[in-house]
């Protein structure tokens, strides 16, 4: 789905901001970098440290600081799809029992589960691409 967008948008245009407050399409594909490997370290606790606590990111805010006008599109794409790859793959591996694991997320009241982490990055993408 997500290159399938990319692919109708001319590679000229991914710099073209619709509002001064809104992001490029080149800063969605760094910012989808980013919540990746973001999302990866999330799962990565749910299995490896239950009951821990997630580090909280705050994505416009990482925009700015990390420039991501000026971050390499490519390198992000390719960041993205070798990284959800790897959680694939990892996913596929686990027993059924590690399913249950919870963490804490500061941004909910309740424990965060896979459940939520599934939801939360398998809607992410078609929430930019919309």
């Amino acid at each position: 789905m997500f290159n399938a967008a990319l692919n109708q948008i001319p590679r000229e245009a991914w710099e073209f901001k619709p509002a001064l407050s809104e992001w490029s399409n080149h800063e969605v594909i760094v910012h989808m970098a980013d919540s990746e490997s973001i999302g990866a370290l999330r799962v990565r606790t749910l299995i490896a440290d239950p009951g821990s606590t997630l580090m909280p990111y705050d994505g416009a805010v990482w925009a700015l600081a990390l420039n991501y006008r000026n971050q390499n599109a490519d390198d992000a794409l390719q960041s993205f799809r070798l990284t959800r790859q790897m959680t694939h793959h990892l996913l596929k591996t686990l027993p059924d029992e590690i399913f249950t694991h919870s963490v804490i997320h500061p941004v909910f009241d309740e424990p965060y589960t896979f459940e939520q982490w599934l939801n939360i990055y398998t809607d992410h993408i078609p929430e930019h691409v919309g």
